[in-house]
């Protein structure tokens, strides 16, 4: 443990949680368009994730970039690595090679960058970072 409990508490979350979203809002209710694509993209995997909502609390963003080297929200965590953000995501969905980093099998046929209401709820998970 460091001095800044913030970053402990994120690095945390990202040890104990094999895939891992910081975004802004939740995955039911997200607050803007880019963390709407990244969780549609792993609810159409039915790939079970935990999330943190970044903004209640604006030193969970900072800390967190400070952490990952990575400047945008969301950011999607596999394995306590950092897979990238909702571009990267995508991308990945669309190749199937998000299925694959997940561990998921893939939908049939080709990958089309999914609705924003796909698939099931995630894990949840309390934002003790804020």
């Amino acid at each position: 443990m460091s001095d800044n409990p913030i970053r402990d508490a994120i690095a945390e979350a990202i040890r104990e949680n094999q895939v891992i979203l910081f975004m802004k809002g939740t995955p039911d209710a997200p607050a803007c368009g880019f963390s709407a694509r990244t969780v549609a993209a792993l609810q159409a995997l039915n790939a079970p994730f935990a999330a943190v909502d970044i903004l209640p609390d604006p030193r969970i963003r900072q800390e967190l970039s400070a952490l990952s080297d990575w400047p945008t929200i969301p950011q999607l965590f596999v394995g306590g690595e950092l897979v990238g953000g909702c571009d990267i995501v995508t991308e990945m969905y669309e190749s199937g090679e998000l299925a694959e980093t997940l561990g998921v099998d893939a939908p049939a046929g080709p990958a089309e960058a999914p609705a924003a209401d796909a698939g099931p709820a995630p894990l949840g998970i309390e934002n003790r970072l804020s």
